[in-house]
């Protein structure tokens, strides 16, 4: 999601924004595989 469409189309306060902001980093980084890391999670690529 491009950063400028994220800011003109949130409709919510800023504690939700954050909240939604921290569970997506989360998401992204310890759960989603990545195909640039041949299906691996950048938290595992990290520690690994």
């Amino acid at each position: 999601m491009r950063i400028d469409r994220f800011h003109t189309s949130w409709v919510g306060s800023r504690s939700s924004v954050r909240k939604w902001l921290e569970q997506f980093m989360h998401y992204y980084n310890r759960q989603r595989p990545h195909q640039a890391l041949d299906g691996k999670m950048p938290v595992e690529e990290v520690l690994n």
